[in-house]
């Protein structure tokens, strides 16, 4: 076997492990983006005049001196707001400014952190995507001109093969980076809203639980 032969042959298989790894990263990238902006909405309330309505159960509950009342409210609710006021009256005997550290810390750490590490994913893809289709395109164009070079006459339709290699990896590469780069910018925009919504909604619980823990009469529970 030539040595041409021998660099068609590693070309057509990497060819083809370059199309499977490029489909395998698109259906992750995609999967990735998903379950982010899930995530994402499954944390915060759709409007912030719903967090106010649900903050004002709350805080009429604490007004009430009933802690026990107001973390009910917050029970089986997946959103973050209701999770981290659970979290702070469970702890509420640790001290007002220890709590107002733990919720914080673990608002940074279960669900910021979370999602950074979900999205971080998705930019892998975005910058894995383009190199792929780089390698197709390098090992089409090595292909072809090892043609070009072994042999003395090389019909047309096999350096187009090659050529077509070359061009359709970077093609798809590009396809799967470019969307993705579109979603992840719209995801980091629905997490910095996430984060100002969730902040909005804590600062206010949290003037609300301090008054009720300084609260002589409201500390019966």
């Amino acid at each position: 076997m030539s040595s041409g032969e021998v660099i068609g042959e590693v070309t057509l298989y990497l060819g083809n492990a370059t199309y499977a790894a490029l489909a395998l990263i698109a259906l992750w990238g995609t999967f990735s983006a998903i379950m982010l902006l899930r995530r994402i909405s499954r944390s915060r309330f759709r409007t912030e005049q719903e967090q106010d309505a649900f903050l004002d159960r709350v805080d009429e509950t604490l007004g009430n001196g009933s802690f026990e009342g107001a973390a009910e409210l917050c029970r089986g609710d997946p959103r973050a707001v209701p999770q981290l006021i659970q979290l702070a009256i469970a702890n509420r005997s640790i001290g007002f400014s220890k709590v107002r550290a733990l919720v914080v810390e673990r608002f940074q750490r279960d669900f910021l952190s979370d999602l950074e590490y979900r999205l971080s994913w998705v930019y892998t893809v975005i910058r894995t995507a383009p190199m792929l289709g780089l390698l197709g395109t390098v090992a089409g164009m090595m292909s072809a001109f090892s043609q070009l070079a072994t042999r003395k006459q090389v019909s047309p339709e096999d350096l187009a093969g090659d050529i077509s290699l070359a061009l359709i990896t970077t093609i798809i590469g590009l396809c799967i980076a470019i969307p993705l780069m579109i979603t992840a910018a719209g995801i980091t925009v629905r997490m910095r809203k996430l984060e100002d919504l969730v902040g909005a909604g804590l600062t206010r619980f949290m003037d609300a639980l301090k008054q009720a823990l300084t609260s002589g009469p409201r500390r019966r529970m």
